[in-house]
């Protein structure tokens, strides 16, 4: 893990598995674009972690944050979702060189840090997240790749993290089992503890029409079951809580849920030019409902199209329920 002040605090350890409610932060990149008015090109947040006026913008969204896991008295994941596309393919469009991207990486940690430095206490422990996405498009999955390839594209991010003070690493808004298990390998590989996040369509299956339990099976056959746990993220909970099945196996492996304020389609919200942030309370209330039905559920917050109102929420409603 690095030496002296490069230390993972909780790489050994991960802190959200005894169950206690952990917060997350919201959709940032519908946040940047239409609450911030800020240029996002491909959706890549990266870029503005290079520039000191935009890195102020970020370092403040996540602040917001941390005060509410504050406030509330919960634990926080701090994802470092500017990283979700610094990844080699994404970087080649923006003209970042390999040793750019680690660099920007590396940046997105320290941002992390940063934060944790002024909100942690005892009773708020914050995890740090190095965030990975998909090397295609968040919604289709367009070229698939086998696992090896998937191992072998997604490796240099995952190394570069296992060298910073992420506590682990979550890949986001996955639409495939075989980029996940690459994935999960290359994590392995750097020993780093991975968590693995789906997205599904309106039928709560994945993009490709595989079902979560499948999905979730070909991920933990392929890697000996390394994910430390699984998660849901980009949906809306009427997507996906019908095809939650309480009796199955593979359901106590999801441990989070990340969810879009609206109920639209992946392919609606591409489409849509204004932003549809939905009901706060009505989402906060389903997230409720779920935690209720399934308390291993410990790991809640927000995807596209949520803000601060939606995480507040969230947070009032999964800790009623959890507690």
């Amino acid at each position: 893990a690095g030496l002296g002040e490069k230390v993972a605090k909780y790489r050994d350890n991960l802190p959200q598995m005894n169950g206690k409610l952990f917060l997350s932060d919201g959709g940032m990149g519908t946040t940047l674009i239409f609450h911030k008015g800020l240029d996002v090109p491909f959706f890549c947040a990266f870029p503005l972690l290079d520039d000191p006026s935009t890195y102020a913008i970020l370092l403040e969204y996540f602040r917001e944050y941390a005060a509410i896991g504050r406030e509330q008295g919960t634990g926080f994941i701090l994802d470092s979702g500017p990283t979700w596309r610094a990844s080699t393919d994404w970087g080649g469009k923006l003209g970042y060189s390999a040793e750019e991207l680690d660099s920007v990486n590396r940046l997105g940690i320290d941002m992390m840090c940063e934060v944790r430095d002024e909100y942690e206490t005892a009773a708020l422990p914050i995890v740090i997240s190095g965030c990975m996405g998909p090397r295609g498009d968040g919604y289709e999955p367009g070229e698939r790749m086998s696992p090896d390839e998937a191992r072998d594209y997604h490796r240099a991010q995952v190394e570069t993290f296992a060298t910073t003070r992420a506590d682990f690493v979550t890949a986001m808004t996955l639409t495939y089992s075989e980029e996940a298990a690459g994935i999960a390998s290359a994590a392995q590989l750097a020993d780093m503890p991975a968590v693995i996040s789906f997205t599904v369509e309106t039928d709560g299956r994945l993009p490709t029409g595989q079902t979560l339990g499948d999905a979730i099976n070909y991920v933990d056959d392929n890697t000996a079951g390394s994910p430390v746990y699984y998660m849901i993220n980009c949906a809306h909970p009427s997507h996906f809580s019908q095809s939650l099945d309480p009796d199955s196996d593979w359901m106590q492996r999801i441990r989070g849920i990340r969810l879009n304020a609206s109920c639209l389609s992946h392919a609606e919200l591409d489409e849509a030019s204004e932003l549809d942030d939905g009901d706060p309370l009505a989402l906060g209330v389903q997230v409720g409902d779920i935690c209720r039905v399934f308390p291993h559920i410990n790991v809640v917050g927000g995807c596209c199209g949520t803000d601060h109102r939606h995480i507040r929420e969230i947070g009032v409603n999964a800790r009623s329920a959890l507690s």
